[in-house]
């Protein structure tokens, strides 16, 4: 068991070279005890993923720069996402010298995605490396990682770990209030009851870094757009036996139907353990992965703005018809029963909005937003923490030639550059994200053809299936090559239609298949061209 948990290029057993810091607090310095006339070079505001490892980035190696890190919260954090990070991500915390972060906190390799629709099931695998190895991404326990990553900060002499709220940024204004020079930032106690204490400011000498996440408070000092709300997301935690066998991980180069139909006697009832699992059939896609060898998310999908009413039972109903749509008894006894008593057995359901929020030009001074505080995707495709972390990795690497401290024209230098360079990765991962997520929670018809189209593009294997899994990975951030493959989806919906292929979209007379298939390919264009001119905008 322990070979088949193992991966060469990022472990996630053995020791963390921190583990001695994971839940220590002699290192947190509480509100209280803040001496807001120390001298800083840095403040990072927010201590999640992106916070974290950017601070260990700029304070690793550099003895004369000290950083202060602004978090309300040092303990563990509870979330039901950002617990699978794609190999690309994986290979963002390799450059930042993290690459041992998974290890000691039960993490679980990830090779690829399972895919189930209308009956049938194909693997996606993740590309090969320059070795010819297969990529892996890890999937865990999101706070687990996050102690992990502040461990790394608290090991740092040079990083003051200060447990307080960022209240407000501080600089100047112009008339109409917006932001052209951010000096720095105030904090003030971490808990609400304690809103009446004096407030610190604190003004590093060089630039104040927002990285407090999806819900950033400081995000409309830079982006005033409103905020688009997609859908929400569901979660549930399924408890189970380990994998037993190594059949789950091995696999050919491109998609294949042969996988695993666990019985109602099997300890591990997933489709493909140690995979993505994605359940199309639902009221919205259903996703499974695991947080441990034992523990697998679940994360159902409703669409809409507005969420069902847990009070009336209305969410419950509408999460029981979603999970037993995308996973019937007849295919998967095991995880059906497993689906429907952690459904019932759930004292609470836990649900977080689902946005999309493109990322526009950081051209304040003196500030930078980076990670889920710059943009934001759909959670589907699990790029998130990959886009932040390569803008840590972006960053870090623009600065590494510049002085502790670079002045204001060179951090607009630093600023374009790392803008430009940043633009191709996350741009294919947040279109993809929504691209994805118009079709595979499909209400139309034209909608449904189109899901079926990429289904059946997938299944062709080779290309057809490595292109798409290196950009939901993240390694291959090409932005005309993702749209010449979802237009090559398309045009497979057009033939399925007009030649009355489709099960989505059957029937009517050759002149209305025709009509309806260029219509399909119009509904195509609308679906991806609007989001990837979004991330085009200056």
């Amino acid at each position: 068991m322990a070979e088949l948990d193992e991966n060469a290029s990022w472990p996630t057993h053995g020791t963390y070279e921190y583990s001695s810091h994971y839940s220590s607090r002699k290192e947190v310095v509480e509100y209280a005890a803040f001496d807001g006339r120390q001298a800083f070079d840095h403040v990072v505001i927010g201590a999640g993923p992106v916070g974290a490892a950017l601070a260990f980035a700029l304070a690793r190696g550099r003895a004369g720069v000290r950083v202060l890190v602004v978090e309300k919260s040092w303990d563990e954090p509870d979330r039901i996402v950002g617990e699978l990070m794609q190999p690309a991500g994986c290979q963002a915390l390799e450059r930042l010298g993290l690459g041992s972060v998974f290890s000691g906190i039960g993490a679980v390799p990830v090779h690829g995605y399972h895919i189930a629709y209308r009956g049938k099931q194909i693997f996606v695998p993740y590309m090969a490396g320059a070795d010819g190895a297969r990529l892996c991404g890890n999937s865990f326990h999101h706070g687990r990682l996050v102690m992990n990553l502040r461990a790394a900060c608290k090991a740092q002499p040079n990083i003051v770990c200060l447990e307080a709220a960022g209240t407000e940024l501080l600089g100047d204004a112009d008339a109409s209030g917006r932001f052209t020079v951010v000096r720095g930032v105030r904090v003030g106690p971490p808990r609400a009851a304690e809103e009446d204490a004096a407030h610190v400011d604190v003004f590093p000498r060089g630039t104040t870094f927002v990285c407090d996440g999806i819900s950033s408070q400081f995000r409309r000092q830079l982006n005033a757009a409103p905020v688009e709300m997609v859908s929400h997301f569901c979660g549930l935690v399924l408890d189970h036996d380990p994998v037993e066998s190594a059949e789950f991980f091995e696999g050919p180069t491109g998609a294949t139907t042969h996988v695993a139909r666990p019985d109602v006697g099997s300890g591990n009832p997933l489709p493909m353990p140690h995979n993505g699992n994605v359940m199309l059939d639902g009221v919205g896609p259903v996703l499974l992965y695991q947080l441990s060898e034992r523990q697998t998310r679940v994360l159902a999908d409703i669409p809409g703005a507005q969420l069902p009413s847990e009070a009336s039972g209305r969410l419950r109903a509408v999460l029981r018809e979603s999970l037993a749509r995308a996973v019937p008894s007849s295919v998967y006894p095991g995880l059906h029963a497993k689906l429907m008593h952690s459904l019932d057995s759930a004292r609470r359901i836990r649900c977080i909005g689902c946005k999309f929020i493109p990322a526009i030009a950081n051209n304040i001074d003196g500030a930078l937003w980076l990670g889920d505080a710059l943009n934001v995707r759909h959670p589907l495709t699990g790029g998130g923490m990959t886009v932040g972390l390569w803008d840590v990795v972006l960053l870090s690497e623009a600065l590494r030639d510049e002085s502790a401290v670079p002045d204001a024209r060179a951090m607009r230098r630093i600023k374009a550059r790392w803008q430009c360079h940043r633009r191709p990765r996350a741009m294919v991962i947040n279109v993809l994200s929504i691209a994805l997520y118009s079709l595979f929670s499909a209400e139309t018809r034209e909608l449904a053809l189109l899901r079926e189209a990429c289904f059946r593009y997938l299944a062709q294997g080779g290309i057809y299936a490595m292109h798409p899994s290196g950009f939901l990975s993240g390694l291959m951030p090409s932005p005309l090559l993702l749209v010449y493959h979802f237009f090559s989806t398309a045009f497979v919906a057009v033939y399925l239609r007009i030649a009355d292929k489709s099960a989505a979209y059957p029937g009517d007379s050759l002149l209305f298949r025709v009509y309806s298939a260029f219509y399909t390919l119009f509904i195509a264009a609308t679906v991806i061209l609007p989001p990837v001119w979004k991330e085009l905008q200056p």
